[in-house]
């Protein structure tokens, strides 16, 4: 099964105090909420200010101007790194050259070459998502600031967002949810996010061709090391606290939220983690990724002989030959290994062993987590209509045609527990984010060292006449009070905008204490202490205690275990 976020959707058809104002800043048209954020109810000063002289930064290698929107300071396309092209490609990342006056980050950076979108050709899907592809290039290492104020010797939680894609697409742009300003402006927080190597060029293993490589198979991931390390080193000057970072993520995102758990070299560089939507446990055993390198590389008719060839080839011949890979390898895993393609590897060095496999890593065992899924993460029917009308024994082939002799299995047990579910929605049950997210969140708790939150988004999109769902991804318009900003996917309005206040409010209060709870929601138990207990979010959230039950049991076994 391929795990990717896009690939994965197209093959299945504490209280926080009260937030005060910003220094000179107009007050609000009402009070701090996601609610008047989603709305635009922001001030009458909510318009865009840049100038020579306005939303100027200091960092190691030279002044950086940005400009404010409303009350929030914006740095885009900020360099982390060095380019990676050339003799860089495949290298640990290094840091960037110093310049000389004041440099322009006014607009996003370059992303990591990776291969084209397919969900352009599927309309619904880009109907809901609006992404924005950016402009492809090597030079990619830069990350992007929100921020209430720089320089004013304040020091607000840090939310470092990675995006999802796998490990193989996608940017810190490409979707509208992830603009950080509500989010900022709600919390008093930084939002930083990052673009980093993806694919072939974040994760081809060459070890076999050369010393040189010896950390080739993860440089997607020491690239995250960098970015946190510029974080630690500069964030002062952007109003954060290097002291109180939060790294979260969804989908491929969350995958590198759980991997930089594993990584002895990102010890330090955050306090807390969120997990979205993520399914990894184990990643790359050495022979998968040099199986997959091997096909890329005869793809190239590069070999050890000619392994220097390899730097001066046009990146997109590098993106074609890992597309053909792929096609190559399939999506059939041996065992120990979680996903189907990229992915960093476990090499014994920069990642000694599999992040949640068979235990966390004792040192990140002070780190608390948030972890949860979205109820339809498999939904079924966006791009095709009619499975809204497949009916039981329709939902029976469907299952025969995945799971064979144990569809039967399948069918009873996931019946038994969602006795009035569709069968549509029977299908959207099937994927492994749920039962995943469960397992990581016992695993944790097991350290017995950092509590562990666990929830549940089941709202349900009222657009595309309701047959999404809560579908992958649907959640993080709701995480940065963006509701409004992605009306294709929530439908705007203030249903979506009361509970982006809950939401954006419980992810703020984690990043601030380490406990989500706050005033607008009911109690949330931790997990550590009340196993199985989780926030289910909705027009009325609620705490269940693993409403899924037997259903969940069988789904780890399916996707995780292999061996129902």
């Amino acid at each position: 099964m391929n795990n990717s976020r896009r690939d994965f959707l197209q093959s299945i058809a504490c209280g926080i105090p009260a937030l005060g104002l910003v220094p000179g800043a107009e007050a609000l048209a009402g009070p701090a909420s996601a609610e008047n954020l989603n709305a635009g109810q922001t001030a009458r000063r909510d318009t865009v200010r840049a100038s020579q002289n306005l939303a100027l930064g200091e960092t190691t290698y030279g002044k950086v101007r940005g400009y404010v929107h409303g009350e929030i300071y914006n740095f885009k396309g900020i360099p982390y790194g060095a380019t990676t092209a050339g003799k860089a490609r495949f290298m640990p990342p290094s840091k960037p050259a110093a310049w000389t006056g004041i440099r322009d980050t006014l607009t996003y950076g370059p992303v990591c070459p990776q291969k084209p979108n397919k969900g352009w050709g599927m309309e619904e899907y880009a109907f809901l998502y609006q992404w924005n592809d950016g402009f492809q290039g090597e030079d990619c290492l830069r990350l992007n600031i929100w921020t209430p104020a720089v320089n004013d010797h304040k020091k607000r939680p840090v939310m470092f967002w990675m995006h999802g894609g796998a490990f193989f697409s996608g940017s810190a742009q490409e979707h509208p949810s992830y603009d950080g300003e509500n989010l900022s402006k709600l919390g008093d927080v930084v939002v930083v996010s990052v673009n980093h190597r993806l694919n072939a060029f974040g994760f081809l293993h060459l070890v076999e061709y050369g010393e040189a490589y010896a950390y080739s198979g993860n440089v997607g991931m020491l690239d995250l090391v960098e970015a946190l390390e510029w974080v630690r080193d500069h964030i002062v000057g952007f109003g954060g606290d290097p002291g109180n970072v939060t790294i979260f993520g969804q989908s491929g995102g969350a995958a590198k939220v759980t991997t930089l758990m594993a990584m002895p070299s990102a010890k330090g560089l955050f306090h807390k983690a969120i997990s979205q939507s993520s399914s990894t446990v184990q990643i790359a055993t050495p022979d998968y990724a040099a199986g997959l390198t091997k096909l890329v590389l005869d793809e190239l008719k590069i070999n050890q002989s000619n392994i220097e060839k390899i730097h001066e080839l046009p990146f997109q011949q590098i993106i074609q030959a890992g597309i053909a890979a792929e096609q190559r390898l399939g999506t059939q895993l041996p065992k120990g290994v979680g996903r189907a393609g990229w992915q960093p590897v476990v090499d014994g060095d920069v990642i000694p062993a599999h992040p949640f496999e068979p235990v966390v890593p004792e040192y990140s065992s002070h780190i608390p987590m948030l972890i949860g899924t979205n109820r339809n993460e498999a939904s079924a029917s966006i791009n095709n209509a009619a499975m809204e009308s497949l009916d039981e024994d329709g939902l029976r082939k469907k299952l025969a045609e995945r799971f064979g002799d144990k569809s039967q299995q399948v069918y009873d047990t996931l019946r038994r527990v969602h006795v009035n579910a569709k069968p549509v929605e029977i299908l959207s049950y099937i994927s492994p984010y749920n039962p995943l997210a469960y397992l990581q969140a016992e695993r944790k708790a097991l350290q017995n060292a950092a509590p562990v939150y666990l929830y549940l988004f089941s709202w349900q999109t009222p657009v595309l006449d309701k047959r999404p769902r809560a579908f992958h991804c649907s959640e993080i318009p709701f995480v940065f009070a963006n509701t409004d900003r992605c009306d294709t996917m929530t439908g705007g309005g203030e249903e979506a905008r009361a509970l982006a206040d809950k939401m954006s409010k419980a992810w703020l209060s984690f990043a601030r204490t380490g406990n989500p709870a706050h005033s607008g929601l009911p109690q949330w138990p931790d997990f550590t202490k009340n196993k199985g207990a989780m926030m289910v979010f909705d027009n009325k959230s609620e705490v269940r205690t693993e409403p899924d039950g037997e259903a969940r049991k069988l789904l780890e076994r399916v996707f995780y275990k292999r061996d129902f």
